[in-house]
């Protein structure tokens, strides 16, 4: 039909189709209905007008309905029809909790209000935006004027001729496909692993919504963004943000963050500027890559990569939340973040989930990914809180690196037994849940590997051997419960935003507590002497102070409820002990 001069649905091969199916026309008085179009949408009528059909089809209880056309079909309850806008299709549209489909896909514009959408979601539906789903469109013509921008340039210089430039762009057809696809799995994605964790991040997210109204970028109203009272009371009710609403703030979260990027302290960094050549396809790659760095947009491939990136795998408030916990600037914390990815190979880890589609459930996929997004945001806010200062992302990734890498290597020789079982026992859950052995290893071990950032400094800065370092750490985390005392720190609910700034203060703190230990103990150690006997000759010497510690400790495992001031009264305790 494609290749016809001129095509209707007249035209297409009614062999085909399904028993029982047809091509109908709008314009028909009646249509005729099969048994077997009758069984499919559950009504007995013989016929039905065109516009009751549509409508019985909305309805009907399938599992996904696509919407390839022009016209709003589906409305929210509260809409009007003269609200929509779009009289011809009066007559058929039905409202957002009518839609009897599992899953919704837009592949034209507008096919729902976005009120329709959320109220579709908030009934059980799946369903993103338009802008999303139609996302590869838009994606697709940013790569092609980039690409044809550079390669523009290149004819303009002679190195290329109009029909080498426009035999070029035919090769290269399938691979901006791919990239294209690629850009909007790893944005949908990011959606989903945010749109999981339901209520638990709808604070954070409320916090950033004031941010864009505060900084003039959101009009709350204008893209039907609930009000404060009506998302307090879906935390009452334990529900958060919909899909639909989690869309928008991840388009205004991207717009918002590649503007802040476009600054020299990324666009000029080395290790930033290799999102330039891997923006384009590898043929431009290999042949072109210096002309490259004289694109006209250089910094604004450079910001939108790095934007996208930041965003599909941390979440549309990354930024805002790193700068609400620390103070720093966009570029600094984007810094961090580029080196906490690569210290702990996360574009591996994550590539290697994402081969898991269809191998187990999303779920499951979900709640590793997030699994990973905090741990990352984790170690970027360690790196934030020890700058190396005058050294670069290559220098501190390859300060740090080592150091975890020997970790994933050696982790057992280090830790105590009660912590191998505890991981393998994690593992083992991920594993019966079909995660291979070694993804459910890594993902279970995360938090010591994270103790490799520690590591790297004490090594330094004591310059003693990493076996030994390794060792004393956790060994000391384990006998002063200092490990256990973290989880209690983790698991402390929070009810505001100054009491989750408390929360991750607290973690910091403990950090250092454990770092600055091991430093101490370490310099009164002999030369060849085990952790294990350098941490018990510390002990006798300080086991007055010791004794307040272990009396605090004792006074958290009789209950569970732990107010914040005890957190506080427990980490002054062991800066006490470290000032000893």
């Amino acid at each position: 039909m494609f290749k016809l001069p001129r095509s209707s649905w007249e035209d297409y091969d009614a062999k085909l189709i399904s028993k029982g199916g047809g091509i109908f026309s709008r314009k028909s008085k009646s249509i005729e209905l099969s048994p077997e179009i009758q069984k499919l949408l559950g009504v007995r009528k013989q016929s039905m007008t065109p516009n009751e059909l549509i409508k019985q089809i909305l309805k009907s209880k399938v599992d996904l309905l696509w919407n390839g056309g022009i016209g709003t079909y589906v409305k929210a309850e509260k809409e009007t029809h003269s609200d929509v806008g779009d009289r011809a299709n009066d007559a058929l549209r039905v409202n957002g909790n009518e839609l009897g489909a599992r899953i919704v896909g837009e592949g034209g514009n507008l096919g729902m209000t976005q009120m329709a959408r959320i109220e579709y979601a908030m009934s059980g539906g799946r369903v993103n935006t338009d802008f999303i789903d139609n996302v590869g469109g838009v994606d697709c013509s940013d790569n092609e004027v980039n690409i044809k921008i550079l390669l523009n340039g290149l004819v303009a210089a002679g190195d290329l001729t109009y029909k080498q430039r426009n035999e070029l762009l035919e090769r290269m057809e399938d691979e901006v496909g791919e990239i294209v696809l690629d850009d909007a799995y790893q944005q949908s994605e990011s959606i989903s692993v945010t749109a999981e964790q339901q209520v638990a991040l709808l604070k954070e997210q409320i916090r950033f919504i004031h941010y864009l109204e505060k900084e003039g970028k959101l009009d709350r109203q204008l893209e039907y963004l609930p009000d404060d009272e009506t998302l307090s009371e879906r935390q009452l009710h334990g529900k958060g943000l919909t899909r639909p609403e989690i869309a928008v703030l991840v388009a205004y979260g991207k717009m918002v963050l590649k503007e802040q990027l476009v600054i020299e302290q990324i666009t000029q960094d080395p290790h930033f500027g290799k999102l330039l050549p891997d923006y384009f396809p590898k043929e431009l790659q290999r042949n072109y890559s210096a002309a490259m760095e004289n694109h006209p947009l250089r910094g604004e491939i450079i910001a939108t990569s790095l934007a996208n990136q930041m965003s599909n795998i941390m979440g549309f408030n990354f930024v805002t939340r790193m700068q609400d916990e620390t103070g720093a600037s966009v570029g600094d914390i984007a810094a961090a973040y580029a080196i906490a990815h690569e210290v702990f190979d996360f574009g591996h880890t994550f590539e290697e989930l994402r081969e898991l589609d269809n191998k187990l459930p999303a779920q499951v996929q979900y709640a590793l990914m997030f699994r990973c997004r905090r741990m990352l945001r984790r170690a970027t806010r360690w790196i934030l809180r020890n700058p190396m200062k005058g050294k670069g992302i290559e220098d501190q990734v390859a300060f740090y690196k080592p150091a975890v890498k020997n970790l994933e290597e050696n982790l057992e020789k280090y830790l105590v037994p009660s912590e191998i079982k505890e991981h393998e026992d994690q593992a083992e859950e991920y594993t019966t849940l079909g995660v291979p052995k070694a993804i459910a290893d890594k993902i279970a071990r995360l938090t010591s590997f994270y103790a490799g950032l520690d590591l790297a400094q004490v090594c330094d800065q004591m310059d003693k051997p990493f076996e030994v370092v390794a060792r004393l750490y956790f060994v000391l985390g384990d006998t002063l419960s200092l490990h256990w005392f973290l989880k209690q720190i983790t698991n402390q609910p929070v009810e505001n935003h100054w009491q989750a700034l408390a929360r991750a203060s607290f973690r910091e703190d403990l950090d250092w507590q454990q770092r600055m230990l091991t430093a101490h103990i370490l310099e009164g150690m002999e030369k060849g002497e085990s952790a294990e006997l350098g941490l018990e000759t510390w002990m006798v010497e300080h086991a007055v102070s010791l004794g307040r510690w272990e009396s605090i400790v004792a006074e958290f495992k009789v209950g569970t409820a732990h107010e914040f001031a005890k957190f506080s009264v427990a980490l002054r305790e062991l800066t006490l002990l470290n000032l000893n």
